[in-house]
């Protein structure tokens, strides 16, 4: 998993209890009750590239209307980030499996 500088900045610390799930076999810890978007903005997480240049992205209206921020889940399905909430142990991937490193 690529890492940046984290990209989300909390205000006020969640009450919660400490959450751990992986992204691209990573481990991302969270707060119970995060989206899992601010999860992997917050612990530099690069959710995906932008499939006509590469660049990083991530969520872009936060909300559940863009479908920016589409990850996958090992079982198989995908989610938007910005609108699921964390469990622990969710296993996350920037790209279906199988398809990892198209965009290289």
């Amino acid at each position: 998993m690529e890492r940046s500088q984290a990209q989300f900045r909390r205000v006020a610390r969640r009450r919660g209890p400490p959450v751990t799930l992986s992204f691209d076999g990573v481990s991302i810890r969270a707060t119970a009750g995060d989206s899992v978007l601010a999860a992997l903005l917050e612990n530099g997480a690069l959710a995906r590239r932008l499939e006509f240049g590469g660049e990083p992205r991530a969520g872009f209206c936060l909300m559940g209307a863009c479908q920016d921020c589409w990850v996958w889940s090992a079982t198989g399905g995908r989610i938007r980030a910005c609108t699921t909430p964390v469990n622990e142990g969710m296993e996350l991937f920037a790209e279906p499996r199988g398809m990892a490193g198209a965009h290289d």
